[in-house]
């Protein structure tokens, strides 16, 4: 039995501040929709055997466009009405070959975070297997505290947090599972495990151009990243 990782990317969001009628995460960008990018970007890391494509399901006629020439298996998955819904749905639909042993871990990805590079991929899914969870992060040097006094201090190793966030597959359903017994909503994945698992979270360095797509002029960046 070959064990394998399994990547979800997360396309079921709305994305009204970027300002269109149309999906953010299937608006063009250098020569293709913007989920294509993140999709090919985990295509490439040989480690990652399952892709799960959450959408919406008024989407489905562009993920079928998106997925059409592609050149991996993608298996299609509606969302919920949270992100953390969106998830959860995902993991059961994995859920028997999490429970099975044959998918031992799975990153988590915004769709709207088209510059993801297979590298990073690499290096969430390396530090995920070594210590059951990772998430990528920039230093937040900018990022101050305020005290009871009103004092404004830096913040000592804060960062902002990117996707793809992996786990270990068992203890992430089982979290996901308990999260939604108990009707907690987390801010991410990780916020989820916190609560709900003992795993450690390690830091891996994330990447400047891993930026995600939010308004108009993101697009415009990215559209200049890819150029180059």
């Amino acid at each position: 039995m070959e064990t394998t990782a399994a990547a979800v990317v997360l396309a079921s969001g709305a994305g009204t501040r970027v300002g269109a009628k149309l999906n953010k995460v299937y608006l063009p960008l250098a020569g293709r929709r913007v989920v294509a990018w993140s999709l090919d970007a985990f295509a490439r890391v040989p480690g990652i055997g399952v892709l799960v494509l959450v959408i919406r399901p008024q989407d489905r006629a562009l993920a079928d466009e998106v997925l059409e020439n592609f050149p991996r298996d993608v298996e299609i998955v509606h969302g919920g009405d949270t992100r953390q819904a969106s998830e959860l749905n995902a993991l059961r639909h994995l859920a028997p070959r999490i429970t099975g042993g044959r998918v031992d871990a799975v990153l988590l990805h915004d769709a709207a975070r088209p510059l993801v590079h297979s590298d990073l991929v690499g290096a969430v899914l390396a530090r995920t297997r070594e210590d059951g969870g990772a998430v990528p992060g920039l230093a937040a040097d900018d990022v101050v505290g305020v005290d009871a006094g009103h004092l404004v201090a830096q913040v000592p190793g804060a960062i902002r947090v990117q996707t793809p966030q992996g786990f270990r597959a068992g203890p992430l359903l089982e979290a996901y599972e308990q999260a939604e017994r108990e009707g907690f909503l987390g801010t991410d994945t990780s916020s989820c495990m916190e609560r709900f698992s003992s795993l450690p979270i390690r830091w891996v360095p994330g990447a400047p151009e891993n930026l995600k797509i939010t308004y108009p002029h993101d697009l415009v960046v990215a559209e200049r990243l890819l150029a180059r």
